[in-house]
């Protein structure tokens, strides 16, 4: 199995995802948990995976220097047309994360990869590189598919067969994710280099609601309740994605 990339197919269902309420939610609990997380001064950013860069341009919105990474040429080339739509500066290159260090000047004082562990061959192998792009004394911002949340939906819906066979994987052409994260194995993964400070569910309830209730709730009011039950001990691991903030040991 290799890394995958985004092709033109895969860009514009990432596009739909973020027009709905999926998409929002997402980027409220990792907004919400940055804003808590970081000081008040401009920042050296880099996000790694970038995607059509939402979370980048929030940031730049906010004064911070941002740098784009993304090896997927439609994702980068959707993240540089909603910059210069909205008149903010960026730094983008187009790479793998295995070419980052050669490329990059300097360390960065947040480290954002989000969504990008649950695509690649080998997850854990990316950890030690996060590390060596981050300051001393920065963060990390680690968003993952999480495969808890995997299994218990597909004990909600008996798909049992699927989990005996250990079948998580997503179509080809999808955007399931090939290789969800357990969250123990993870932060094993991580200890040697970093320490975790806060932990979010992302969708902690939204993706199991009964269709009918889904479609009555309002945008607003999901996002209220999604914050507000994102770290609850007895949802936030239910969460669709975990969202880590960690600090460099």
């Amino acid at each position: 199995m290799a890394d995958r990339h985004f092709d033109e197919l895969a860009t514009r269902f990432a596009e739909k995802i973020y027009g709905g309420a999926k998409g929002a939610i997402r980027l409220a609990v990792l907004q919400a948990d940055l804003t808590e997380a970081l000081p008040q001064r401009s920042l050296r950013v880099l996000d790694v995976g970038a995607g059509l860069g939402h979370m980048a341009l929030w940031l730049a919105e906010q004064g911070h220097q941002v740098t784009l990474a993304e090896p997927a040429e439609p994702m980068l080339a959707g993240a540089r047309a909603r910059f210069a739509a909205a008149g903010q500066q960026a730094t983008f290159i187009q790479a793998p994360w295995q070419e980052l260090p050669d490329q990059l000047d300097g360390s960065y004082d947040l480290v954002i990869c989000h969504a990008v562990l649950e695509w690649l061959a080998e997850p854990q192998a990316i950890l030690p590189v996060l590390h060596r792009l981050c300051t001393a004394g920065g963060w990390l911002s680690l968003a993952f598919y999480n495969k808890d949340a995997l299994i218990y939906r597909n004990l909600l819906k008996g798909h049992f067969r699927k989990l005996r066979m250990a079948e998580f994987a997503g179509e080809k052409q999808s955007l399931t994710p090939q290789m969800p994260l357990d969250p123990r194995q993870l932060a094993a993964q991580l200890e040697q280099h970093w320490q975790v400070e806060t932990q979010s569910g992302v969708r902690v309830f939204h993706d199991y609601m009964p269709q009918p209730f889904q479609a009555k709730a309002s945008v607003p009011e999901l996002l209220e309740m999604e914050l507000a039950y994102r770290r609850h001990p007895s949802f936030a691991g239910l969460g669709r994605y975990l969202h880590w903030i960690c600090r460099p040991r």
